[in-house]
């Protein structure tokens, strides 16, 4: 059984609650959707644990989508512009970055939205009746972690923002920005409060919930970004360490053998791998856009010889191009470490009638001929002379012909369950936190105490497990090797694209210099100032002004 989110509407500035009443077994809902009640339906049982699951809903408008994989992924060391796609200015960081951008101002709401329908329900959980009191505890303290998780991502983006822990049910215009010191106090709190009362599982026997176990990741990571910001604390690696720990022995997650498997749709999601995931649904009513990553990481190769557009090769919105620093650096092992050719396709089947095709990418040769089934496209991931690509009957994409059109897929979010070839919304869970990523914030927080051996102890449960078989040994670092350079790089190879890599950036205090020396659609217009996004206007509009005129909702600088 999953944890079943309750869609619904929920006004930032004056509360206005839709929520929906139903149970179900796979992902979302076989929901009675009622439209039409009133706000004293949340004070009772049923409105209670409805209003307990659409807190959770508002985790789809940032994890598996659009919004949040531009927030997170444009303009990186790892990935740079492809052809096609709204929203540049967060790779270009270019005058289109600004507090108007749809889909910050949707962020910042949805987001609020969440955080006052847990507000709602902790503050009205005391007087609730016919919810049996351990019951009740619990659901207070997942709406803690998810109150904690919502902070969380809007200060990484933001900076401080208005800390309400209380329900807001009328509406106002007086705002404050919170500091970071604050932000960081309220996050943890929620957390330390949460961890006792959650299910002390690796799994909620209701799937989807928050668990011990997700809070100790989270607060891992917490106190990972905490100990470089100005609210950082001696002890906060210590900490990070120690949660992250935790996670690895306490509740007998385990790495899946195959890196690949990890990302198998359907039953595969729910793994001993996962430690809190985001749910998604085949159900068109309930799933809204549904997790939409594997639309942006395509090329255009639905306009080659020999192919067309279908299910199983997704549709190339080409969104996102890796750079040649993630290709040649990043992914240069592909003799021992399995995953350049575990994360990014390399050959494509005709999947038209067939015939010969003289609208060729290979300089090679002229024409190409092919039925179907046969290997139209093949990219070997290095460099080969045009007598070898001549030689087959198939079009060889090089690094040399690498375009914004034309370049390395990467596969791990594809979604061939769509029910057809222009279906968006897809279907499978995201996986918000992972064993790997717990490893990874292990060794980190553990390099940087200095404890090389121990920290390369934890990369390298990821680097065996990435190995080809008979290479687990090759594939380990030693404790003089381990670097933040390393390390770096490894969270690029196992973590690409899963909404990470700004992030880490960030917390790093390397995003500029990286975007320049890696990145150059990024490079001419990356300033410091760009580890902040502005503020949504929409927000600096509504809040009420200082006494002096001035917005009363300061603008981040640089905006």
């Amino acid at each position: 059984m999953k944890l079943t989110y309750m869609t619904r509407t929920l006004k930032y500035i004056g509360l206005a609650v839709l929520l929906l009443s139903g149970q179900a077994c796979k992902d979302i809902l076989d929901e009675d959707v009622i439209s039409s009640i009133s706000d004293d339906y949340m004070n009772s049982a049923a409105g209670f644990n409805s209003a307990v699951n659409a807190a959770y809903s508002s985790l789809r408008s940032y994890y598996g989508t659009e919004r949040g994989l531009s927030m997170t992924e444009f303009g990186t060391d790892l990935y740079t512009t492809g052809a096609d796609g709204s929203f540049k200015g967060f790779h270009l960081y270019d005058s289109q970055l600004i507090g108007t951008v749809s889909i910050i101002q949707e962020l910042w709401e949805e987001t609020y939205k969440g955080i006052n329908t847990c507000n709602a329900v902790i503050d009205r959980a005391p007087g609730i009746t016919g919810v049996a009191d351990a019951v009740k505890a619990q659901r207070v303290a997942e709406m803690k972690f998810l109150r904690a998780l919502y902070y969380f991502n809007l200060m990484q983006q933001f900076g401080g923002v208005d800390l309400r822990l209380s329900e807001t049910v009328s509406a106002t215009k007086a705002t404050t920005r919170a500091s970071e010191d604050q932000m960081y106090a309220a996050i943890i709190a929620d957390l330390e409060a949460a961890l006792p009362v959650l299910e002390n599982k690796a799994k909620s026997a209701d799937y989807g919930r928050a668990t011990k176990a997700a809070a100790e990741h989270l607060l891992a990571r917490v106190y990972l970004t905490k100990a470089t910001s100005t609210a950082k604390a001696a002890d906060d690696y210590v900490k990070a360490a120690t949660y992250a720990q935790n996670v690895v022995t306490n509740y007998g997650f385990r790495l899946l053998p195959d890196f690949a498997s990890v990302f198998a749709q359907g039953a595969g999601e729910i793994n001993d791998e996962v430690v809190f995931s985001v749910q998604y649904t085949a159900d068109a009513l309930t799933n809204g856009t549904g997790n939409t990553l594997h639309l942006y990481f395509g090329m255009q190769y639905d306009v080659q010889a020999g192919m067309q557009r279908d299910i199983t090769y997704d549709r190339p919105f080409k969104r996102l191009r890796p750079t040649t620093y993630t290709l040649e650096t990043v992914f240069k092992d592909r003799v021992n470490d399995s995953r350049y050719q575990k994360t990014f396709r390399s050959t494509w089947l005709c999947n038209t009638a067939g015939g010969t095709f003289t609208n060729v990418f290979d300089n090679s040769k002229a024409s190409v001929t092919f039925k179907p089934g046969d290997t139209t496209i093949y990219i070997p991931g290095v460099e080969w002379t045009l007598a070898q690509r001549a030689a087959k009957p198939y079009q060889v994409l090089v690094p040399s012909l690498y375009n914004n059109s034309l370049f390395p897929t990467l596969i791990k979010f594809m979604d061939p369950m769509r029910p057809d070839k222009t279906w968006e919304p897809g279907s499978r869970d995201y996986l918000a936190f992972r064993l790997a990523d717990t490893y990874l914030i292990l060794a980190e927080a553990l390099l940087s105490q200095g404890k090389t051996v121990e920290a390369a102890a934890a990369i390298n449960m990821v680097r065996r497990r990435a190995a080809f078989p008979g290479k687990e040994t090759a594939m380990e670092i030693k404790p003089a090797d381990l670097t933040m350079e390393v390390l770096m790089e490894e969270r690029g190879r196992e973590l690409l694209g899963e909404q990470t890599r700004w992030l880490d950036l960030k917390r790093w205090g390397v995003l500029v210099d990286r975007v320049k020396k890696y990145n150059p659609d990024g490079a001419a217009n990356i300033k410091p100032t760009h580890v902040l996004r502005p503020i949504p206007q929409t927000q600096i509009d509504r809040s009420d002004k200082a006494s002096d005129g001035s917005a009363g909702f300061p603008q981040n600088p640089g905006y």
